[in-house]
């Protein structure tokens, strides 16, 4: 058996090109005692993805060179050699990374059950992204009935389950997307109240329409001038959660901050940093509830898969480019 692998070769200036990684196919080893064999059968694509190749201080190591390339994985036990916690047929999910098959001795594995989902949204609503809205939404913004939340990405992984869960807890929920396709699906099948397209309109000056009483919370996925405005509409002891910000991803100079960040000290606002990783202990119950939205009807959710690990490239572009509806997802299974 052979495993078709993505590993990661150069760090990247800006956008990552053909020499950022490299395609091989690699033998798989005999399994020592204590391992299993899983085949990946779906790779999660994410922004977080573009920040794990700079070489500069994070909240998680950078991808080492000559490795295979850092990702979310969800696949099936095909092989184990004694170790007691796994059997043939399991499916699991964890850091397999962008390649056919992984050896593990199944430390950061874990099983999840397919009667409750299909694997993808293993990846997305029940994943990680749907984690990070989970816990940004209702413990760090520590949203209330009534707030009123700008969701920034809105169309997104991550945005569309954050304002899906302001809706859910009472709140009146604007989302930020690009392109007409994108904020009708925001306002019609997810329920957003209202939706800025910020390709055709001036933000500012939807902003001051849309938002005329202000903003309670902010969840930003973009950063730049998005951010900036956001900061020009808060209200009183609102609140910013810095979750990503994907507009800065591939800058070659310096990030764009916020010049609008004095409207913190007026409003006695407060800024904050999430990483889901801190909310591990809480994946079960989150998860547990989320099911149960979605079973409810109350959360919709996209997956956009695309086929065939030797197009990890071009998949993996679409992130940045907008081509992509809901979370992006790569299927490696032949």
């Amino acid at each position: 058996m052979t495993n078709k692998q993505i590993i990661f070769k150069n760090r990247p200036q800006g956008i990552p090109d053909k020499n950022t990684w490299q395609f091989e196919e690699n033998p798989i080893e005999e399994l020592q005692v204590g391992e299993i064999l899983i085949q990946q059968h779906y790779i999660s694509l994410d922004p977080a993805m573009r920040g794990w190749m700079n070489d500069t201080k994070s909240y998680i190591p950078p991808i080492a060179i000559d490795s295979v390339m850092r990702a979310g994985s969800i696949g099936k036990v095909i092989k184990n050699n004694n170790n007691p916690n796994f059997e043939v047929g399991d499916c699991v999910s964890g850091w397999g990374g962008v390649q056919q098959y992984i050896t593990s001795d199944g430390t950061g594995c874990f099983k999840v059950d397919e009667k409750i989902a299909a694997m993808p949204t293993f990846l997305g609503a029940l994943g990680m992204p749907g984690m990070t809205a989970y816990f940004g939404i209702l413990e760090v913004a520590n949203i209330k009935e009534g707030d009123i939340v700008l969701v920034s990405g809105a169309a997104g992984a991550v945005g569309s389950i954050v304002g899906q869960i302001a809706k859910i807890k009472g709140c009146r929920v604007i989302g930020i997307a690009g392109g007409k396709e994108k904020c009708n699906y925001v306002i019609n099948e997810l329920g957003f109240d209202e939706a800025i397209d910020y390709k055709s309109e001036n933000i500012y000056t939807a902003l001051k329409r849309k938002c005329p009483k202000g903003i309670d919370v902010y969840f930003d996925n973009v950063g730049g001038i998005i951010l900036d405005a956001a900061l020009s509409k808060l209200r009183m002891h609102a609140t910013v959660v810095i979750c990503g910000a994907i507009s800065q991803y591939n800058n070659k100079k310096k990030v764009n901050g916020p010049s609008n960040y004095l409207s913190l000290l007026v409003t006695r606002s407060v800024m904050k940093g999430m990483v889901v990783m801190d909310f591990t202990k809480g994946f079960g119950k989150a998860s547990k509830e989320m099911a149960t939205w979605i079973e409810e009807g109350k959360i919709k959710y996209r997956e956009d898969i695309y086929e065939g690990i030797e197009n990890f490239q071009e998949t993996y572009n679409r992130l940045f480019s907008g081509e992509k509806k809901g979370k992006l997802v790569l299927k490696v299974i032949e």
